[in-house]
């Protein structure tokens, strides 16, 4: 046969296959659907090349379509060589329960069986498992997570990697440390990606990657075909309003809300900002939801069903929502609030105009971004010094679980899981059931780059800012931080065309808005067990909290997290402050707080009969004069202040073994305090600035009970988080 013969008949087979994939899609899209250049290409080259491809498109683009089309071909055989093994099932990697969902209900509709293996479906794994070996599942679903468990890993991934058809890794930047939300569990893709046989089709997707992001991860599948369309998102019209504060935002919502189009998405940078904005909301009678972190997954899954079928306006969410939320017809997206990077921004406001001719896309910045900003940064990689310490305390024969590591190293949870998980990686560590071990690998702290990435996040910000003050097109500008060679003005936005909306607020509504977030109280939840393992340490507490050294439910002003008092007390009670007396204002909020505190559904069960102050080093005077003046108001004794010998500095980083490693026994009750406590009648007021771990209330207030206090009821301008 000719050369000429060759790809001619070769130019058949493709034409055949995609006529094939054609009559996929419309079984899978509608009957007028038509397979785009660039899908087909994609489709192409992972049925009948067998390549690994980076698709790098805009949301919206169809990638869905992509992998589910790719499926049905090779698992009908359509593409197989002689000597080829019968396709197996399609495993893709997803990062929200949501995605997984709709992914479920989609590939149904194309005669495709998709099931998933994830931590809410636990009953069913065998039953998966079993039809895996059976041949029953064309599409599996898991997230990066279920890749490092340990019974997953061990157990099921090997035979699963040697069996998969095709392998698509979804919101494929989360691989690179580079991108906006990088998680390690996603570097285990590459044990996954060891152990498939040859000719094994590999499809990564993403809409958020620059040029650096999709590099690293081309680099990390090996010989990828990188697809990079316009990230140009047409429907949308792109908007900044600079407000002055929370409570005109909120106005502003209010008097804007039933203006914006359909149903659509709030996105807030705090848990408390969601659960105001939401709170607000409803009662100025908009029917929403919040979907945050620690919203329970029902509770979640409702609210996500409630937009899906338009009961509600717009879910109010933090980033918890962003990845995997499908709504092709959402309307709006709003932002109280500017995310560190313009790409995360890009990603979150690509959930709107999917299958709408406009949706409207709104930031509304805040004085108070930059600060959350901080916070987050500063939970990145732990310094050398921390890691060498866990690295230390782990054992080479023995697993230990985060929480006996906590009594032994200065980190909080979240923040030593994400640390062992990118050690684990790296092969200095490995899970195992019961907890991590150490390998006994040598690693090295790669300083460099992490300085590199903290300054690419820094960069990040300063880019945000720009996006807000920019008075050139704003999807240009998004386009361009994408590395989109094609960006252009886009003629909608609000420095393109005439602006939709303005800053205009009413008064009524802000009016609202300053009485909703000027009202002051937020309880304080008192601890009831100890933190596990403090006998590694020497300290023998353990187990519930007992009677006699319990404390009561307390209150605070507010969060330092929240809208309207959070600002206000950030100033007031950070490390760096300066130190005087009670501002007025906060002065009759606490009022406001004792009063309301005295009556209710959760009123306190006996009046405080006296108050005590907690020894400060960093705001003393702060203290006193808060003390004196709920002395003096409510018409009780001020006995003194419980003092501390202490560590110096606030212990935030630290864990709750840590922090009661720090304070255990630190706390006494003078004598002369100690003296007035029997008798008094009823419990003590127990007064400070801020609450953070909670266990400064906790262990002064255990010595306060101790020393004779009938009971200990704490106060406190500020709560952390």
């Amino acid at each position: 046969m000719t050369e000429t013969m060759r790809t001619t008949a070769d130019d058949a087979e493709r034409a055949a296959v995609r006529e094939r994939a054609e009559g996929v899609l419309r079984r899978l899209a509608g009957e007028r659907a038509v397979l785009r250049e660039d899908q087909w290409r994609a489709i192409e080259a992972l049925t009948v090349d067998r390549r690994r491809v980076l698709c790098v498109q805009r949301t919206g683009w169809g990638k869905s379509a992509v992998y589910f089309v790719a499926t049905a071909l090779l698992r009908d055989g359509v593409t197989a060589q002689a000597g080829d093994p019968p396709a197996g099932p399609t495993v893709i990697v997803s990062p929200l329960l949501a995605l997984m969902r709709n992914q479920v209900d989609a590939a149904a509709r194309a005669g495709i069986r998709a099931r998933t293996i994830n931590s809410a479906n636990l009953d069913e794994w065998s039953e998966i498992e079993h039809e895996i070996r059976g041949g029953s599942v064309d599409v599996l679903l898991i997230s990066p997570e279920r890749l490092n468990n340990p019974d997953f890993r061990d157990n099921v991934l090997p035979g699963l990697a040697a069996s998969t058809g095709l392998l698509v890794v979804d919101e494929a930047h989360c691989v690179s440390d580079w991108g906006h939300d990088f998680r390690p569990d996603y570097r285990r893709l590459r044990t996954f990606l060891a152990g498939l046989p040859g000719r094994t089709p590999v499809l990564a997707t993403t809409a958020t990657a620059n040029a650096r992001v999709t590099a690293d991860v081309a680099e990390q599948l090996g010989d990828a075909l990188v697809l990079r369309g316009p990230l140009d998102r047409d429907s949308l019209r792109l908007a900044v309003l600079d407000l002055p504060n929370p409570a005109h935002r909120l106005a502003w919502l209010a008097d804007h809300l039933d203006r914006l189009p359909g149903s659509g998405i709030i996105y807030t940078l705090t848990v408390a900002a969601a659960t105001e904005t939401a709170d607000f909301l409803r009662s100025r009678g908009f029917p929403v939801a919040s979907y945050t972190g620690q919203v329970e997954d029902a509770e979640r899954r409702a609210a996500e069903q409630d937009l899906q079928d338009n009961k509600i306006k717009a879910l109010v969410a933090t980033s918890a929502l962003g990845m995997g939320f499908d709504k092709p017809d959402l309307g709006f997206v709003i932002h109280l609030g500017a995310p560190p990077s313009p790409i995360a921004y890009y990603q979150q406001v690509g959930r709107a105009g999917r299958a709408v001719e406009h949706a409207e896309v709104v930031l509304l910045p805040g004085r108070e971004d930059a600060a959350i900003w901080r916070y987050f940064a500063s939970l990145a990689f732990p310094p050398e010094d921390q890691v060498r310490s866990v690295l230390a305390n782990l054992s080479l024969d023995r697993p230990m679980s985060t929480q006996a590591l906590e009594p032994l190293v200065d980190l909080r949870r979240n923040r030593l899981e994400m640390m062992l998980k990118v050690l684990d990686v790296d092969g200095a560590v490995r899970r195992a059931r019961g907890g991590w071990f150490a390998t006994g690998e040598p690693w090295t702290y790669d300083t460099a780059r992490l300085r590199r990435v903290a300054e690419a996040r820094s960069a990040e910000q300063q880019t945000m800012i720009g996006y807000a003050e920019t008075d050139a097109c704003r999807m240009e500008f998004l386009r361009r931080c994408l590395d989109d060679p094609e960006a252009k003005p886009c003629g909608r936005c609000d420095n393109c065309a005439d602006p939709l909306f303005d800053a205009e607020v009413s008064p009524a509504s802000l009016a609202a808005a300053d009485a909703f977030l000027g009202r002051p109280g937020v309880e304080i939840a008192p601890k009831k067990m100890w933190p596990t393992g403090m006998s590694a340490v020497g300290i023998s507490l353990k187990g519930k909290i007992g009677p006699a050294d319990q404390i009561q439910p307390g209150r605070a002003v507010g969060r330092l997290s929240d809208l309207g008092w959070g600002g206000r007390l950030r100033t007031l009670v950070a490390p760096e402050s300066a130190d005087g007396p009670i501002p007025s204002e906060l002065a009759a909020a606490v009022v406001e707080i004792l009063k309301a505190w005295a009556h209710g559904d959760d009123a306190w069960s006996r009046r405080p009969a006296a108050v005590v102050a907690v020894d400060s080093r960093r705001h003393p005077e702060l203290i006193r004069t808060l003390a004196e003046h709920i002395a003096r108001v409510g018409r009780l004794p001020l006995l003194g202040a419980v003092t501390s010998n202490a560590p110096s500095g606030d212990g935030s980083r630290g864990n709750s073994a840590q922090r009661v490693r720090a304070l255990h026994e630190a706390f006494a009750v003078p004598p002369e305090v100690a003296a007035e406590l029997s008798g008094l009648g009823g419990p003590v007021l127990l007064v400070d600035d801020l609450v953070d771990s909670g266990w400064t209330m906790v262990l002064a207030g255990r010595a306060l009970r101790r020393a004779g206090a009938d009971g200990v009821l704490p106060l406190a301008l500020a709560v952390a988080g």
